[in-house]
């Protein structure tokens, strides 16, 4: 497959045409941003990192029944996915209270909730993606009623896979932000990546944080953390 000119250039990513309509070319970086851009740092590794284990998972997802845009990984920074258009939704599930939500609504960190939680926020940097509900994202045609239907059951059948999956390699899988997309036929499937960039990993015995909360809060051992992830998922 052919890489060709550059489409896109997001805080995490690159996005590359190709020789082929119907796919793109993702090429992760090492930049590392918080708080809608004000925290500008890099994590040495990173872009292997979420490429590989984004990839992983996503494979692991495909066979459980979740459609995603995965094609093909071509090294250890850059994969072939599915050209689709984003729904402007970011959809954030919650199993343990932690960072906006315990912030926000006055709680701890760690409380564990009976059933999982779901937010959406309409992706909108200039507005700082503020939370909305599914009323609100059909009013602004950010998605149908029946692909916010779609979106919420593969979302919470994600949940169910690697909560699963991640405690079986000693993580907590405390909250994570997903992002969907819709392919040329109109096909909704996972899109973006799943990652430490976009999951709250916790240590199931010590609550230690294995994610970029440690960037976002200044706690050190960034590259660490990441590094200690790959180890869990790929045994290395």
């Amino acid at each position: 497959m052919e890489k060709r000119e550059q489409l896109y250039e997001g805080k995490a990513k690159k996005v590359f045409a190709t020789d082929e309509e119907n796919a793109v070319i993702v090429s992760y970086k090492d930049d590392a941003t918080a708080f809608d851009g004000a925290k500008k740092g890099t994590i040495v590794g990173k872009g292997v990192v979420n490429n590989k284990m984004s990839n992983f998972l996503m494979q692991i997802l495909e066979k459980q029944g979740v459609k995603t845009h995965y094609v093909q990984e071509l090294n250890d920074r850059e994969t072939v996915v599915k050209k689709v258009e984003i729904v402007p939704l970011e959809v954030i599930i919650r199993n343990i209270s932690a960072g906006s939500f315990a912030r926000n609504y006055g709680v701890e960190e760690g409380i564990v909730f009976d059933e999982p939680t779901i937010e959406f926020s309409y992706k909108n940097d200039d507005l700082h993606d503020p939370l909305i509900n599914a009323y609100h994202a059909v009013a602004l045609k950010l998605a149908t009623k029946d692909e916010i239907n779609k979106i919420k059951e593969m979302a919470f059948k994600v949940n169910d896979v690697l909560k699963e999956y991640f405690l079986g390699l000693g993580v907590k899988l405390v909250d994570f932000k997903l992002e969907f997309g819709k392919t040329a036929d109109g096909e909704i499937v996972l899109a973006d990546e799943i990652s430490p960039d976009t999951c709250r990993f916790w240590d199931k015995d010590t609550n230690e944080k294995l994610d970029k909360d440690r960037f976002r809060r200044d706690m050190g051992g960034v590259e660490d953390a990441y590094k200690e992830m790959m180890k869990r998922v790929f045994g290395e």
